[in-house]
């Protein structure tokens, strides 16, 4: 399979789970977080979803499209690592972390963090959304939506 064809897949199922876990946190408390802005393209369909939800998003610098540039406030850029975990305890509704590479010695290196970081910023019975599995004993893993394969994309509730 092609690297376009590879990452058109990807980004099909990121909107049909984004779209999914949009209708569940709908009425959940707690904000949005977005761990990698990027060009912004998930942060704006996130904002279109949930009209009106704080979005708060992360990056280690700002590369997004100007339509698609959190207010001030939240976007906070630097290391994702060591900033975002300034916001534990936050009881987020939902975390997006869209930040793997593709290439496995630098993902294998996230993965050390991204886990537990997700789980410390979810409220109970929060979910969290990655395209990198998150393996952490208070993630419970949440069946994929039709037609998502297994392993293109990931979603899991906060136990408790």
């Amino acid at each position: 399979m092609s690297r376009l064809e590879s990452f058109i897949r990807r980004m099909t199922a990121q909107r049909v789970v984004l779209d999914a876990v949009s209708a569940e946190v709908s009425g959940m408390e707690g904000p949005i977080l977005e761990l990698g802005l990027g060009n912004g393209r998930t942060f704006d369909h996130l904002r279109e979803r949930l009209p009106g939800r704080r979005i708060i998003a992360f990056d280690r610098a700002l590369g997004a499209h100007p339509s698609s540039v959190p207010p001030e406030g939240d976007l906070v850029i630097g290391e994702i690592r060591e900033t975002a975990a300034r916001y534990a305890g936050i009881g987020a509704a939902l975390v997006h972390a869209d930040i793997g590479t593709g290439i496995e010695e630098l993902d294998l290196k996230t993965l050390q963090w991204l886990p537990g970081l997700s789980a410390s910023l979810l409220r109970p019975r929060g979910i969290a959304v990655s395209g990198l599995p998150l393996d952490h004993p208070d993630l419970a893993p949440l069946p994929l939506p039709e037609g998502v394969p297994a392993g293109r994309y990931f979603i899991y509730g906060k136990i408790g």
